[in-house]
This record gives C-alpha cells, sequence and structure tokens, in this order.
C-alpha cells in the first residue's frame, strides 16, 4: 500500500470489500479498511480520508472529524448508514448503487418463502431423526406458494424485482403499497398498507427505512394477517416492531415469518425472537453473495474514483449539493 508521501488521497473502507475492487482503487488512492467498525476507530481514522467506502454504520458526527471529505459511497443501496443532510450541508457528494443487490435479495426472498412453506428443513430432520414415514407425513398440509398472493411493501429495484418473480414464476397475484402508489408492468395491483396486509397470503417488507416507516409493521398490521401468512423482512429492523411479532408467533396468530434485519444488529444473544417458533433468521445476508460483492465492491470503487478525479458519480443521493 503507498504511504502519504505518495500524494495520493486515502479512501477508508468501513469494512473490507471484493479484492478486484481494492486492486482496481489502490493505483489511484491508499486504501485502509478499518480494524472495527466502532464510532470511535471510524471517527479516528477518517480524519485523513478524502473518500469513505461505507457497508457499517456512520456516527452522526463523522464530518467533523473528516476536514478533508470529498464524498462518501455506500457500498450497497440503502443510505440510512449516512448522515445525508450533513453531508448536503457541506457539499459533500453521497453516492449509492441501485440495483446492485436485487438479484441477490430476490433469490433471498424467494429461498425464505419455501423454508418457511416447503418446511424442507424440518422435514429432513424429521426423516433422519424419526423416520421416513413422519417426515412424509409432513408434506400432507403444507401450501404450494404459486396462485396465492404476494404483497410487497416498499415498489424499488427490489421489490419490483420481487414482482416479477413471483407472478412470471409463480402466477402469484402481487399487492404492492409505496410511497407512490403505482403498478410495474401491469404486474403490481397498487393498494393501501392495510389491504396488503390483509389479503396477502406472504408479506414482504422492502421498503427504506424513514421517520414515516419506522414501527410501521406493528401489532395493527400484523393482527390483520391470515393466521396462516408467512412475513420476510429484507428492508431494515426497525421497520417491524419485534415483540408485537413475536407475540403473534409465540401465540399461534402467524404462519411464519424470516427475518434478515434486526433493530440492534448483531442481534443479542438472549433475544426473545431466538426461541420464537416457525421463524427463520439470517445475519442481514439477504444481498450478499459473492456475485453481489464483486459487483458492489467494483460499482463502489468506480463511484469514488469519479468523486476523486472531481466528476459527479453516476448515482447521487444528494444531487441538490451540485445547484
Amino acid at each position: 500500500m503507498p504511504d502519504a508521501a505518495d500524494g495520493l488521497p486515502l479512501v477508508l473502507l468501513t469494512t473490507p470489500i471484493h479484492p478486484d475492487a481494492v486492486a482496481r482503487l489502490e493505483p489511484h488512492a491508499r486504501v485502509l479498511a478499518a480494524p472495527d467498525t466502532g464510532f470511535d476507530t471510524l471517527r479516528a481514522l477518517a480524519r485523513e480520508a478524502a473518500g469513505l467506502i461505507v457497508r457499517a454504520q456512520l456516527p452522526d458526527d463523522i464530518l467533523e472529524h473528516a476536514p478533508g471529505l470529498r464524498g462518501i459511497v455506500r457500498h450497497g443501496v440503502g443510505v440510512d448508514f449516512v448522515p445525508i443532510p450533513a453531508c448536503t450541508a457541506r457539499g459533500i457528494p453521497v453516492a449509492n448503487l441501485p440495483g446492485s443487490n436485487t438479484r441477490a435479495v430476490s433469490e433471498y426472498v424467494f429461498a425464505a418463502l419455501f423454508h418457511l412453506r416447503r418446511r424442507l428443513g424440518a422435514m429432513d430432520r424429521a426423516l433422519r431423526e424419526t423416520g421416513w414415514l413422519a417426515a412424509k407425513g409432513m408434506a400432507s398440509d403444507l401450501p404450494e406458494i404459486g396462485g396465492g398472493t404476494l404483497g410487497i411493501l416498499g415498489l424499488g429495484e427490489i421489490g419490483r424485482q420481487v414482482a416479477r418473480t413471483a407472478h412470471r414464476g409463480f402466477g402469484l397475484r402481487v399487492l404492492g403499497a409505496s410511497r407512490t402508489p403505482k403498478s410495474f408492468d401491469g404486474l403490481v395491483e397498487p393498494v393501501t398498507v392495510e389491504r396488503l396486509f390483509a389479503e396477502s397470503d406472504a408479506v414482504v417488507i422492502a421498503c427504506p427505512l424513514t421517520p414515516e416507516t419506522r414501527g410501521l409493521v406493528d401489532a395493527r398490521l400484523i393482527g390483520l394477517m391470515k393466521p396462516d401468512a408467512v412475513l420476510v423482512n429484507v428492508a431494515r429492523g426497525p421497520i417491524v416492531d419485534a415483540e408485537a411479532l413475536a407475540d403473534a408467533l409465540e401465540g399461534g396468530r402467524l404462519g411464519g415469518a424470516a427475518l434478515d434485519v434486526f433493530a440492534v444488529q448483531p442481534l443479542p444473544a438472549d433475544h426473545r425472537l431466538l426461541a420464537c417458533p416457525n421463524l427463520l433468521l439470517t445475519p442481514h445476508v439477504a444481498g450478499t453473495t459473492g456475485t453481489s460483492l464483486r459487483m458492489m465492491g467494483l460499482g463502489a470503487t468506480e463511484a469514488m474514483l469519479a468523486i476523486l478525479r472531481g466528476e459527479r458519480p453516476a448515482n447521487v443521493v444528494n444531487p441538490e449539493i451540485y445547484g
């Protein structure tokens, strides 16, 4: 790695990125991956940074500790990790990578639905532990995914990809709710949030975390769901009231759920969710595959190189800084 004497700008990575992306960046910048994502660590390392590539939450005051910062690139889509208003006030561009992990997250959604509906993991365990006939009997009452109704909360890139797969691949009726209700190629029927939860056999949370969506999926909405319906959250943890969801699962008032995101990450070892029935838990990996990590890494690198050259990156989330 070049040292400061080479005169290259420093790009700080909150966590490591794909090696191919590092190789693309290193001829043009000193690349430093933070040893941990603690706020004090990030504040200290940002003092000399010209650029930040972000895969973890930044402290709200990060700009006060980064006087030479020229821009921030979100290694992914959601920008709640970044203090956007502060960046805009200082004229610092923030870029993200819409569509970079869309396919990966969409695949996760259907993997989760298969897990919840077809119960292959439980069937495998039953076959090994109890025997062939016990496992075989589990299949008799399982519903199929196809032909039902899927509700999607949030019709961005991911929501629309899920809708395409649901409708064209499984013949599902697709309901959607978003800040700007719309259909997508005639595949999505725009409905209210209440109708979406009440009529869907499965609900997918794919909306951004905003003040309006924080805590949106509460006891009231969960209570509208069919008792055999399932819920999948691939957005942000705070959108779903975890206590209300746990109550519904423990009370048998919901068929199941899959959570990839949580209000506190990592999920505490004593968290109530860990003991809930019919609940699939994964550690925020819906958008993480070898393919998506390489794509996001290279995309983040190209955006950062544009910023370092004084150019406008392809996807700026605060375009008002350019006047």
